[in-house]
């Protein structure tokens, strides 16, 4: 954390520059932490997602053909302003309107929904899916699923992304997205803390040898702290938790996305994804797609998420099949 500690009233730029100079494909506004496709098309509906900085290679990794056509970004943890979300909305407008992908989280929600109903109040046609992937719970509130958006959002930045340049309009986009978006399901678990710059101490406390199951993207510890056991035992528990979630018969089929939370290592990602393969293989579940890498972090966070959702429509999978310059994918 020690770079982010030395510039860090030029995360957002700094970080911007440098990605759009190392992808020419892409487009910096020049006056909104706002990363477009530079040689985006004019007759389709444009996709804006985005939050918080401290998610890379999320929002900026996935602009491109055939997902994002612009991403938004805000400081760390925290969301661009309604501001900026509304002038990037009147930015993107050709016409057809603006679509938004907006991940479940109150800061997040209070900032979109006010430019998004303000955009609407000026005539900008503008429709949203809302991701809340997230099935961890909350122990200290009545163990209330937690339903927030995590790493779940790429798959709705994919499968929108493919519609759209595809054709689709406003209402089309919305309908889909309230298709898909219930039918997505994240649980990850942290074996580091998050920390944030110049803090003294990690977000919540994860001592050394042990893990926290249900953690968020914003440093939000899990549900449950137990020690460090084996690969197994992490893919088991996290396999029950989807079991109970989807309730799936043997020779149910599902796409699978597992993200790497920051700081874990390939080979310790490859002997995970290896013990999760194998239980849902004992449990008689299909996996059509499979996609693994790093697509949503938390800083510095160690850990991994794992994402679910039932293959129940081919569309979706030629989606997720179809190419993309997108970089992240």
């Amino acid at each position: 954390m020690t770079f982010i500690s030395n510039h860090k009233q030029k995360i957002i730029s700094s970080y911007i520059s440098a990605t759009v100079s190392s992808h020419p494909e892409l487009e910096k506004h020049p006056t909104l932490p706002l990363v477009y496709q530079k040689n985006r098309n004019s007759y389709q509906v444009p996709i804006l997602s985005g939050g918080g900085s401290g998610h890379e290679p999320a929002h900026i990794g996935y602009v491109g053909e055939g997902m994002l056509t612009a991403a938004i970004y805000g400081q760390l943890f925290t969301p661009p302003t309604r501001t900026e979300i509304l002038e990037s909305i009147r930015f993107l407008n050709n016409g057809q309107g603006v679509f938004i992908i907006v991940k479940n989280f109150e800061a997040d929600i209070k900032e979109f929904s006010w430019a998004i109903n303000t955009a609407r109040q000026e005539g900008i046609k503008v429709g949203y899916s809302l991701a809340h992937d997230d099935i961890s719970i909350e122990p200290h509130n009545r163990f209330q699923i937690r339903g927030r958006g995590l790493a779940g959002t790429i798959l709705l930045h994919k499968v929108l992304g493919y519609a759209a340049q595809n054709g689709a309009d406003i209402e089309q986009l919305t309908d889909l997205g309230h298709q898909l978006a219930p039918e997505i399901a994240t649980i990850g678990f942290a074996t580091k803390a998050a920390s944030l710059p110049q803090a003294t101490r990690p977000l919540f406390n994860l001592e050394e040898g042990n893990i926290s199951y249900g953690i968020g993207i914003h440093g939000e510890e899990g549900y449950r702290i137990v020690p460090f056991q084996s690969s197994e035992i992490l893919a088991n528990e996290i396999i029950s938790k989807l079991r109970l979630h989807y309730h799936w018969k043997k020779g149910d089929q599902f796409i699978l996305l597992v993200n790497n939370l920051g700081t874990t290592s390939n080979l310790e990602m490859g002997i995970f994804i290896n013990d999760l393969l194998q239980l849902l293989e004992i449990e008689g579940v299909t996996i059509t797609f499979i996609k693994s890498g790093t697509f949503m972090t938390s800083l510095d966070m160690a850990g991994i998420s794992v994402t679910l959702c039932p293959a129940k429509n081919k569309q979706w999978l030629e989606a997720l099949n179809a190419p993309t310059t997108a970089f992240a994918w």
